[in-house]
Order: C-alpha cells, then structure tokens, then sequence
C-alpha cells in the first residue's frame, strides 16, 4: 500500500475549464478597456500551455508586454478565479470526495501539489472543504526553483515518505513523478494531451479508477 498520493489540482482535481475561459475573458477585457490589447482572448493558446507556472503564462500570451504589465494582469486574473470560485462556478471533478474517503480508509496521506499560487488553491480547498482530507496543500511559490520535480521531493521529505504516487494531467506532474521514482497517474481529462500521457506508468479517464491501482 502507498504511503501517500499526491495530487495536481488544475484539471486533476479541480474542473478549472469551468472558470478558465470566463476569467481569462474578464482579465482581457480589462486590458482591452486600457488600450494593452486589441485582439481576441488567447484562450486556445493558454489550453495549450496549461500546467505550467503563471509566469510563464504571461510570457506566452503576452510576449511584447513589459513585465510590469504581465505582473498587473497576473493580479487581475488571480482575482477574476477567486471570485468565480467563491460565486460557485468552479466544481471539482466526479468521484473526488469518494476517492479520498477510499485513501483515508486506506492509511494514505492525500497530498495537493499544484503550479498555481497559495491563494488561489486555499480558494478552491476552503470552497469544497478537501481540507477534510487534505493532510496539507503545497503551492510552487514554496520553491525557488519554480519546478514541480523539486515540490514533490520537498513533500517526501517533510513527510519522510518513501513509497508515493503522483496523479496529474501533464507532463509537469509525470515527470515530477518519475524523477523522484514514484508511481505516475495521468489523467485523461480536460486539459490532458495524449502523448504527454503516454509517458505515466498508468492512464485513467475517471478517478475512481485509482481504487483498483492503489
């Protein structure tokens, strides 16, 4: 039996597709009103990148920008999810609570590690009250290196676990998983790509799934 899972949030946990679209719209409308942006929302390009730290979203989809317009539209848009997580127009995937009831059963620790910032996933923990299960939730601003590899190998050792499981949607949370030698879960979800799956040790379309791996 593992010692512990831990899980990506974004398209794992959490139906960002939900918020993401909306938010991003209302962060670009902003910029629009502010003469900082003429065309459409990048929305396709951000589905693309999805998983990757927030800084590195801005210099995808906004790469003429000066960083103190990206750090503005990091703030806008940071506020945009929070606000649509607490009107309720987020939702966790199926089957989530039921799985973590199964881990708890089990003896498992029930880890979160997520690209997204500390404010942003106490968001979503307080809104659906995962901290019933949650023993903790760890955000990449904890690590300098900016790297989901080097989040990973500080829960292992924090917690002094040794046997784990990694369960994500992207290549971020398979190799954060096979570079620290634990069992990697990909899951086919919303944002998934399928040669990035490719590369876990197993692929799920639902997470009650694990049940039967775990």
């Amino acid at each position: 039996m593992l010692e512990a899972v831990i899980f990506d949030m974004d398209g794992t946990l959490f139906q960002t597709n939900k918020i993401l679209e909306l938010s991003l719209e209302e962060t670009f409308s902003i910029l629009r009103s502010r003469n900082e942006w003429s065309s459409e929302t990048p929305t396709q390009k951000y589905r693309e990148i999805m998983g990757v730290p927030l800084p590195v979203v801005w210099e995808t989809l906004l790469p003429n920008h000066s960083n103190e317009i990206r750090r503005m539209v990091d703030e806008i848009f940071l506020e945009k999810l929070i606000a649509n997580i607490n009107y309720g127009k987020g939702a966790i995937y199926p089957h989530v609570k039921e799985v973590f009831d199964f881990l708890k059963q089990e003896g498992c620790l029930i880890f979160i590690a997520s690209n997204g910032l500390i404010e942003y996933l106490n968001a979503i923990v307080n809104c659906y009250k995962l901290n019933n299960w949650v023993t903790e939730t760890f955000s990449i601003q904890q690590i300098e290196t900016q790297n989901k590899d080097d989040l990973v190998r500080y829960i292992l050792m924090k917690y002094h676990i040794n046997n784990a499981a990694v369960v994500g949607d992207r290549i971020s949370d398979i190799n954060a998983a096979k570079n620290n030698g634990l069992k990697a879960f990909g899951c086919r979800f919303d944002f998934a790509q399928e040669w990035e799956l490719k590369q876990a040790d197993c692929i799920i379309d639902d997470l009650l799934e694990l049940k039967k791996y775990i």
